[in-house]
């Protein structure tokens, strides 16, 4: 599954690459260079980062999954066991 940004998100991506360069590097990098850098990141880094964003989900769901049984557990046939405890022994 390709990773891909929206228009938008895509060209603040490259903003903030040039801005990074701009602030921390000793050269400049133009807009087509830190839109073919940060296509490289999509490609080669993004996925690793994207696979463990769903293991973690994964893992979140699967923990809410296994506490659902406490959460919502209702006792079975305990009708008359109710019934004896509101009820006034003879």
């Amino acid at each position: 599954m390709a990773i891909e940004l929206s228009k938008e998100d895509r060209q603040q991506a490259i903003a903030s690459i040039e801005r990074y360069f701009r602030e921390n590097m000793e050269e400049k990098i133009g807009n087509i260079a830190a839109g073919a850098l940060l296509g490289f990141f999509l490609e080669e880094v993004a996925p690793s980062v994207y696979n463990r964003g769903v293991v973690d989900a994964q893992e979140r769901l699967q923990a809410r999954v296994a506490d659902l049984d406490f959460e919502v557990h209702e006792a079975e046939f305990a009708y008359w066991q109710k019934y004896r405890a509101s009820k006034p022994a003879r």
